[in-house]
């Protein structure tokens, strides 16, 4: 049964799930050569969270180049990697890690497929610049011939019913049954307070996010890892679609809430927030917060400016 899988302490193939309690290039120099298909994680930021030490920017990328070199050597040729980065912060200047980290990949011979912007509506607000509402993944591939699979992460059309206009399939449907492509702009809600993942962690991304590419990069039973695990998000969007995974983490109450999150999931009692579940619209929800309390304009006029325009015609 699927709830009675063990959460290994160390990496073995012959094994579904393993957390690694420690650094991670522990943990890489154990995983054999070539063995995942899928590297997918969000490293720390160098902006000085509870989980990191602020280094300078060289150093930061000096210790990133270290664990992508490993990642890649246990990459397997027809895997992936996947980098969630936002932006590094010095002195008031926003400095994007994915541009910084990108020769990194390039050296190492991996090819950049997609630069997917993650884009969501809350988060800290700036005073001095626009606030940001978005972070990037850089996803690369070892070889050519890499695996993907776009069916199981296709989403809904705009126009189902649309068709060809001219051509020999005119009138025939023009738009795949299955849905379409989701194209590089992801918009999916961050983990903020109300959200049902929501665990201490202050930077936690949200199971979706990592199901596209666990569903789209690899097979069942490929193995996913993520070298900076936090709260377990990736292992748990691993093992949801029957896949395997490892991860590493340093602190020990992330550990904790990773193997909680993990034994919740394979118990099928974990609260995750649906794949392709529309972002929620507090107009269309009728949130009373919607009505602004400032100006001279009364509450019941203000909602009449917010009403969509009926159309009408004379008889």
């Amino acid at each position: 049964m699927i709830n009675k899988i063990a959460i290994s302490d160390k990496f073995k193939t012959s094994e579904r799930i393993a957390i690694y309690p420690g650094e991670c290039l522990d943990l890489l120099k154990t995983v054999p050569n070539n063995s995942i298909q899928l590297v997918v994680t969000s490293p720390p930021y160098n902006i000085g969270k509870e989980y990191e030490k602020k280094l300078n920017l060289k150093k930061y990328i000096d210790q990133q180049a270290a664990v992508i070199t490993e990642c890649v050597r246990v990459l397997s040729d027809q895997g992936s990697i996947c980098w969630q980065v936002g932006n590094y912060v010095d002195d008031g200047a926003i400095i994007p890690l994915d541009t910084v980290l990108y020769p990194i990949f390039n050296d190492l011979g991996l090819k950049m497929r997609n630069r997917i912007i993650w884009h969501f509506e809350q988060g800290l607000h700036c005073s001095k610049r626009f606030s940001g509402r978005y972070e990037t993944i850089i996803w690369f591939t070892k070889s050519k011939d890499y695996y993907f699979n776009l069916d199981p992460v296709r989403v809904p059309q705009k126009y189902p019913g649309k068709k060809y206009f001219k051509g020999p399939k005119a009138g025939e449907y023009s738009c795949n049954p299955l849905g379409k492509n989701p194209g590089d702009i992801w918009v999916i809600p961050n983990v903020k307070s109300n959200h049902v993942e929501k665990t201490e962690h202050p930077c936690q991304f949200p199971v979706e996010l990592i199901e596209r590419f666990v569903l789209s990069l690899t097979r069942e039973d490929d193995w996913v890892l993520d070298p900076f695990l936090g709260t377990g998000t990736s292992v748990v969007a691993a093992i949801k679609h029957n896949r395997k995974g490892a991860g590493a983490e340093v602190f020990p109450k992330y550990v904790k809430i990773a193997h909680d999150r993990i034994k919740q999931e394979l118990g099928g009692i974990l609260k995750t927030r649906p794949m392709n579940k529309p972002v929620y619209d507090p107009e269309k929800a009728g949130n009373s917060l919607r009505i602004a309390p400032w100006g001279q304009i009364s509450p019941s006029e203000q909602l009449r400016l917010l009403e969509k325009p009926e159309r009408y015609c004379a008889k």
